[in-house]
């Protein structure tokens, strides 16, 4: 049987004529969810998307096929990217940069359902310092949300007090990722370190429910607080990028009251806090706004 022609739309964006392919395409089987659905969803978080991507080398996650099939990253400019596509070289690699809708369309109309970057931004074609710091969250089976979101209150408390804000972010995965502003006064290095001896502190303070060493027998039950997200080349998943999951979840700003109810138990019941489906997302940006604006 010969196959079927792919089917094409075009469509006006940002000034763009994009030529968007296979929107009926299933990408998410458990919810029937669409690769025109995903698309829509990027277009309507990309207010709120566009500042945290900007600046920054944009690693993509790839589902040719959907979630049910295999994957693969992207670093380098994709294939036939077209000239109006921003580009950084950093060391031999050439990456995209996303500054506008059209460019969003475009990586997305290519199954990129994820979105990856680092905590710092390339100014000139030059690398800058981080002007963020990031903790990753990564819970051990049985630990979940709740323990996350405990060890979230226990860091907010510690890095308060030398003067960070915190912005909690649900991962669209297991965990959560833990997000502050820096001035950019300080190598990649040094923050690295310094989440590193916050890790081993709290870990020493909390045994039972925090771990700082990578290795895997010791993470069961716990909270594995990875300090190594901030290395220079390592990258993150993207505040409102969506995840190559059975379910199309999304990495999700909260709130600290979330954060909290997250965090306790009421009658045996687990906490409140759980991940969020890409549909809910717009819904929680008319009730909230942007949470991660502190950041930008």
């Amino acid at each position: 049987m010969a196959d079927l022609p792919t089917e094409v739309t075009r469509v006006e964006v940002a000034g763009r004529t994009l030529r968007l392919t296979s929107l009926s395409k299933i990408l998410y089987p458990a919810t029937e969810t669409t690769k025109g659905e995903v698309l829509n969803y990027y277009a309507t978080v990309a207010p709120v998307l566009l500042p945290q991507l900007a600046g920054r080398p944009v690693t993509r996650v790839r589902w040719p096929h959907g979630v049910a099939d295999q994957s693969f990253f992207e670093k380098n400019l994709p294939s036939g990217a077209p000239s109006w596509l921003p580009r950084v070289q950093v060391s031999d690699v050439t990456y995209p940069l996303v500054e506008d809708l059209a460019q969003l369309t475009y990586l997305i109309n290519l199954n990129a359902l994820e979105l990856h970057v680092p905590q710092w931004t390339v100014v000139a074609g030059e690398p800058q310092h981080p002007d963020r710091l990031v903790i990753d969250l990564d819970p051990g089976a049985p630990a979940g949300l709740r323990e996350c979101a405990q060890v979230a209150l226990l860091v907010r408390e510690r890095l308060g007090a030398l003067g960070l804000d915190l912005v909690p972010v649900t991962s669209g995965s297991k965990g959560m990722q833990l997000y502050a502003r820096l001035g950019g006064d300080l190598s990649s290095d040094q923050v690295r370190d310094l989440v590193a001896q916050l890790a081993q502190e709290l870990t020493r303070a909390h045994p039972d429910l925090i771990v700082w060493k990578m290795t895997k027998s010791l993470r069961p039950g716990k909270i594995f607080l990875d300090w190594s997200q901030n290395v220079a080349a390592k990258t993150t998943i993207c505040p409102y990028s969506l995840r190559g999951k059975e379910l199309p979840y999304a990495a999700t700003p909260r709130t600290w009251d979330e954060v909290e109810s997250g965090a306790v138990t009421a009658a045996g019941r687990p906490g409140t806090l759980e991940q969020v489906l890409l549909e809910d997302v717009p819904g929680r940006l008319a009730r909230y706004g942007d949470l991660m604006a502190a950041l930008t």
